[in-house]
């Protein structure tokens, strides 16, 4: 494809695209699960305050460093350094680790759900029998990434676009149910009030989760200048990504209300609710559980392509991105396959003691399992923080870059708006940190401990690597 081929892309193509990247079923659940149908409001305000403003951000950066091809790393570079490219890069790696830490769960999880068609799988062994289990499966596809093999990742490209699509699909059959199949709706009363939250502490401790789930516009910026009008087109494809995720977190989390009750949401619904909702779907339309099997084989296939890129990529963000003036050149060898070696070695003993450690402290499967995707919440957010920083940065020297795409012409509101971000993406990460398990308990105590020590050791180990580089060099 050539440069003329590739420029004809248009706003859909960008939308349609940056959706597909951004946006999953699991989001509508995990926050379902949160905060019931009172998440309406909260997607309205996530949306319009945050996600909105954030996107049009990227377009601004991936324009004006249209160049680069490190993301985020790249643009911190160009405004603030090297020094400081190097900790964001490294904060682009080491917050994949608690996610690398789930993955494994998420593959047994559904695995169970395709072979006994219930989730008991998980729940009748131990954690640390799990754990030791998801250590197992996250060592054989490091193995396999380590080896080149990416035919995993195409096959769960397809899968992947598979759950999507289905996805969408429960959201329309769902919402048909109760005209088309007569279908009791499970929430009782619903009306204006139903969708209003109480803005307390408790509220706060799960906005990272509404964060998280509209994080990763960054990943759309290469595509800002291949379109036909960088100053409109791309825009208009961002803001026709804010309508999409709109309709699918609101139409989403409105089906999921009329399926589980908002006022008694299943314990279990982060670690289940996907199979609980196809399988109940199946139900509605006397499909038994042919539909929740094969999203569940689809999502088995999805949750080990997002594994096998997300050893590799992130790694190598971090390592092309870096010199040995803050990586110790033995993490930068790499050998005949062209895999980074102690790069992998580094990954595998991080998420080792991610899978394992919080074992030894939670022994019940489902509040390990929301836990660790809490924990996630909390520490995937902290790459964004990166993206604002870059933007105020920018802000202040905008005179020294040219730019085809202005988010806002008026510099000192647009720094205003980047830290209105960054302090927001802070703010919720800070409450998310507070355990979602009756306080004051040991597990309280335990998990607020862990969601307190892991964000500083993972960011700090950061600090370590360029104090060894120096004395590599040295030595």
């Amino acid at each position: 494809m050539d440069d003329n081929d590739i420029k004809k892309l248009r706003w859909y193509n960008v939308a349609l695209m940056a959706f597909v990247s951004v946006w999953g079923f699991g989001n509508v659940v995990n926050n379902f699960a949160n905060q019931g149908l009172t998440v309406i409001t909260s997607w309205i305000l996530i949306i319009a305050l945050y996600f909105v403003p954030y996107s049009l951000m990227v377009g601004q950066l991936g324009s004006t460093f249209r160049h680069d091809k490190g993301g985020v790393s790249s643009w911190i570079k160009e405004t603030m350094g090297g020094k400081v490219a190097y900790l964001a890069a490294w904060t682009y790696w080491v917050v994949h680790i608690p996610y690398l830490a789930q993955k494994p769960q998420a593959i047994l999880i559904a695995l169970g759900w395709a072979a006994k068609q219930n989730g008991t799988f998980v729940k009748e062994m131990s954690t640390l029998l799990v754990q030791v289990l998801c250590l197992v499966i996250f060592l054989i596809f490091l193995w396999m990434a380590s080896r080149g093999i990416t035919s995993l990742k195409r096959i769960g490209t397809i899968a992947g676009m598979s759950v999507f699509v289905m996805s969408i699909l429960y959201i329309v059959l769902a919402i048909a149910a109760p005209a088309l199949r007569g279908t009791e709706v499970a929430t009782p009363n619903i009306t204006f009030k139903t969708f209003i939250p109480e803005f307390n502490f408790a509220y706060f401790t799960t906005i990272s989760m509404l964060v998280f789930a509209v994080g990763g516009a960054e990943k759309i910026s290469p595509y800002v200048n291949n379109t036909y009008n960088p100053s409109k087109e791309f825009p208009r494809g961002m803001l026709t990504l804010a309508i999409m995720v709109a309709i699918c977190a609101l139409l989403g989390s409105y089906a999921m209300g009329l399926m589980f009750n908002s006022h008694e949401i299943p314990v279990d619904l982060k670690m289940n609710g996907q199979y609980y909702a196809f399988q109940i779907l199946g139900e509605y339309y006397g499909l038994g559980n042919w539909i929740m099997i094969i999203y569940a084989l689809a999502n088995v296939l999805a949750q080990i392509s997002a594994l096998a890129f997300s050893i590799d990529a992130p790694l190598r963000v971090l390592l092309s991105d870096s010199d040995e003036t803050y990586v110790p050149k033995s993490l930068l060898r790499i050998n005949e396959r062209g895999t980074p070696v102690n790069g992998y070695i580094m990954t595998s003993i991080l998420v080792g003691i991610i899978i394992i450690v919080p074992a030894l402290g939670i022994g019940n499967m489902n509040t390990l399992f929301n836990w660790l995707l809490d924990l996630n919440s909390i520490v995937m957010p902290l790459r964004y923080l990166w993206v604002f920083a870059a933007f105020m940065a920018l802000m202040l020297m905008s005179h020294k870059f040219e730019t085809t795409y202005q988010f806002v012409k008026n510099n000192t509101l647009g720094f205003i708006i980047g830290l209105w971000c960054f302090l927001f993406t802070a703010f919720a990460c800070l409450m998310g940190m507070f355990p979602k398990v009756e306080p004051f308990t040991g597990e309280w105590y335990f998990q607020l401990s862990l969601n307190i020590a892991t964000p500083f050791i993972l960011l700090g180990l950061g600090l370590i690597l360029p104090l060894l580089a120096r004395v590599k060099r040295k030595g």
